[in-house]
């Protein structure tokens, strides 16, 4: 069918034409109205928030850079400390077992000795003697004190 100016005045469009029509005209009110309510056509800007995430050295003065460096320092002198004490308390256990050892071997002679004594018929003194020693003092010359010397 071809379009006939004359039946157009008159109302008679075919039905074709009609849906044709019908789905131009609603195409273009979808359009106007996505241009209606579109804010980039509006000539609205958007804006984007950005967070960089960038990491940046703490700024240190040089008192505090001294201050971990004495930190530093302390930290190693007290391990060093601590395992020279550690060393030390060993020798010190090494130093009492063997004198137990040495005192232990002593009364072993003692007992010995006792027994000898005993076999031989030599007394044991009833009363043990004390031993004292007498401090000497030294004589200085007059008008010298202890602590000088000539």
């Amino acid at each position: 069918m071809v379009w006939d100016p004359n039946k157009a005045k008159k109302g008679e469009y075919p039905m074709r034409t009609k849906k044709k029509l019908l789905v131009v005209s609603a195409g273009l009110a979808c359009c106007a109205v996505v241009v209606w309510f579109s804010t980039s056509i509006q000539g609205v800007e958007r804006t984007y928030e950005i967070q960089p995430q960038v990491t940046l050295p703490e700024y240190r003065t040089d008192a505090a850079r001294a201050i971990d460096a004495y930190e530093r320092l302390m930290e190693r002198y007290m391990d060093l400390t601590e395992m020279n004490m550690i060393r030390v308390g060993m020798d010190v256990q090494g130093f009492g077992r063997r004198l137990d050892s040495i005192d232990n071997k002593l009364a072993e002679l003692s007992k010995k000795m006792s027994r000898i004594e005993k076999a031989l018929g030599i007394e044991q003194p009833k009363n043990p003697v004390e031993e004292t020693r007498e401090v000497k003092t030294r004589n200085y010359p007059e008008g010298c004190d202890s602590g000088s010397r000539k």
